[in-house]
């Protein structure tokens, strides 16, 4: 039998990434090329449950079908079977069965489907990789580019700069058709499986891929009012070092820190820092794990990285205890079984570092009480990095003590109390308590300022009792009704030599 006359069957995922495509227009395979009706419909349901692989398996098909291909004869068959394959291992094995009945060859670049076929002795034409060249995506991009977003019937945008500090730059006046949102989209997938790439989340109507350093969000209708891509790429990779941390920070994340929170507004840098400690650590010798939704940390391979997708929370927990790594890096916490998982790693003895999401350090903080016991929350958490515009902006260090709170004045409401301390001034700045079955976040720079405002309106009222006080802007306001037989000129000095001890002006007015 001539080359021209071999019948070749097309594997599912020789057609999903475009491999058998090429192969045909490069001329490499000529003859009769058999599309089995299963893998339509197996695309076709996918496609209907809103799965990027159905609606890419289609697009792909509808190429091929409407391409004139001279010496190829694409045809479709279809079997009577007894029993419909319905999962996408059905597919593939009776694609296998049909190719050994039909002694066709098999094109696939599924490595197992090929091992599968050849056992079988089919005769199998195996594509491999897909060959390395530029995305459509990545002609959006330049040196600067932090994400590119595209949208049917909208120009492309592009954010550049850096984070903290960019800007939103139209790359065109053109608005993107539908069509060309879909190729796109159907080359993300493809070179997903191809290369070293993984889909991290596909749903009716979204699709979640970490391609090399892209992570890539796919949305559609109905989800979406249309077809919508979303590409995110780190636009900087530091090392510890480049962010001149202080010495006492550098030697306290050396020695002492294990119950790490890293926090900060979204697209401040936060897992560019947690990426930054995660090499550090491993660097010391350190066994250090990562779990990702999805997996964009850019680590070295040692470092092994476990996404949230691919098993749940309870498989990642025994994985973790029974491997005891040194340090896990969980980017990010969101939900509450997140919460579960980071609390009874770190009381396990595992060092965590976790990512999340806050408008202040003590936001991050907060997320985690009415989730724990208060008494256990400096065991979890024994140091905040705060992380605004790609920098250390904040650390906060957690220790537990019992104590009268700051602004209370009974000696019998002394209890135990969680201290928040700026970890580079040893500066208190909040006291965490409970106060009957209220759980209390007292900033105590307020209750001093405070405190000290009802001090000296205490003061003044001795020396002169029918004043009136007021403080506000550093001034000292006193109100003395008219013919007050309180005001002598040693009362008036009194008062301001009160008002300059406390750093106040002092002003004196008709009440």
């Amino acid at each position: 039998m001539s080359a021209e006359e071999e019948t070749y069957v097309l594997d599912l995922d020789s057609i999903l990434d475009g491999s058998a495509r090429r192969l045909i227009e490069a001329g490499e395979i000529k003859g009769r090329v058999v599309i089995h009706n299963a893998v339509i419909e197996y695309f076709y349901m996918e496609a209907k449950r809103g799965r990027s692989a159905g609606i890419a398996g289609l697009q792909e098909l509808a190429s091929l079908m409407e391409t004139p291909l001279e010496g190829v004869d694409i045809i479709v068959v279809e079997e009577d079977l007894k029993v419909r394959p319905e999962s996408y291992d059905d597919v593939k094995s009776l694609l296998r069965r049909y190719a050994w009945k039909s002694n066709a060859i098999l094109v696939t670049s599924d490595p197992i489907q090929a091992r599968a076929s050849r056992a079988m002795g089919v005769k199998t034409l195996f594509t491999g990789r897909r060959p390395g060249g530029r995305l459509k995506i990545e002609e959006f991009f330049d040196e600067k580019t932090m994400s590119v977003h595209l949208k049917e019937r909208t120009p492309p945008l592009a954010k550049v700069g850096r984070p903290g500090s960019w800007a939103f730059v139209k790359l065109s006046d053109r608005p993107l058709s539908r069509s060309e949102i879909e190729e796109i989209a159907r080359e993300i997938i493809e070179a997903s499986i191809m290369e070293d790439g993984f889909i991290e989340v596909d749903r009716a109507g979204s699709t979640i891929i970490q391609l090399r350093n892209y992570r890539i969000v796919i949305t559609r209708p109905p989800l979406s009012d249309g077809w919508e891509i979303t590409v995110v790429r780190p636009v900087a990779k530091l090392k510890l070092e480049d962010y001149n941390l202080p010495e006492k920070l550098f030697r306290r994340l050396t020695e002492k820190a294990e119950g790490i929170l890293i926090a900060g507004a979204p697209g401040m840098g936060k897992t560019t820092f947690a990426q930054a400690l995660a090499e550090f650590y491993a660097s010391m010798g350190k066994v250090v794990k990562t779990i990702e939704s999805p997996r964009d940390m850019n680590l070295p391979p040692h470092i092994t990285q476990y996404s949230k997708n691919y098993a749940d929370l309870g498989e990642l927990h025994d994985i973790l205890l029974l491997s005891r790594p040194d340090y896990t890096v969980f980017d990010e916490l969101r939900t509450d079984e997140d919460f579960k998982m980071y609390i009874d790693l770190r009381l396990a003895g595992i060092g965590m570092i976790g990512v999340i999401h806050a408008t202040s350090p003590i936001d991050a903080i907060q997320r985690f009480i009415n989730r724990v016991e208060l008494g256990m929350i400096p065991s979890i958490i024994d140091t905040v990095i705060f992380i605004e515009k790609g920098e250390v902006r904040k650390v906060y260090e957690l220790e537990m003590t019992v104590k009268l709170p700051t602004g209370l004045k009974e000696a019998e409401l002394s209890r135990p109390v969680v201290e928040v301390r700026d970890f580079l001034t040893g500066e208190l700045e909040y006291e965490i308590y409970t106060f009957g079955e209220q759980t209390m976040i007292v900033p105590v720079k307020k209750v001093a300022v405070r405190s000290e405002a009802e001090a000296i309106e205490r003061i003044v009222k001795k020396l002169i009792p029918d004043a009136k006080v007021d403080i506000r802007d550093g001034v000292l306001i006193v109100k003395i009704p008219p013919h007050s037989a309180k005001v002598t000129a040693r009362r008036i000095k009194k008062v301001r030599k009160l008002a300059e001890k406390y750093g106040l002006e002092v002003r004196f007015v008709p009440a």
